[in-house]
């Protein structure tokens, strides 16, 4: 059984989102890696809500799961371009 912990809070400045966990942690991740957030208003962006498994935002049709910040990920519904051009 795997132990996850929840968000408390979500807050937004230019380019990043950060999130609030129930353990003291703040976890700051660029606005890019969530491209429905950062084309969404202040608005949309304020109307979440918060599971045991994540971050919601049905107006935005976004879903991010705890896990998945910790873990370092992004939007995975989009391919990712690949700039791992070597010189």
């Amino acid at each position: 059984m795997s132990i996850s912990v929840r968000a408390t809070a979500v807050r937004f400045d230019d380019a990043q989102m950060w999130v609030e966990l129930e353990d003291g942690r703040t976890i700051g991740v660029p606005l890019v890696w969530f491209p429905r957030l950062l084309r969404g208003t202040p608005e949309q962006r304020s109307d979440y809500f918060i599971s045991p498994s994540g971050l919601h935002w049905d107006t935005l049709d976004e879903d991010i799961s705890i896990e998945g910040l910790l873990a370092g990920r992004g939007d995975l519904t989009r391919p990712r371009s690949s700039n791992s051009h070597v010189a």
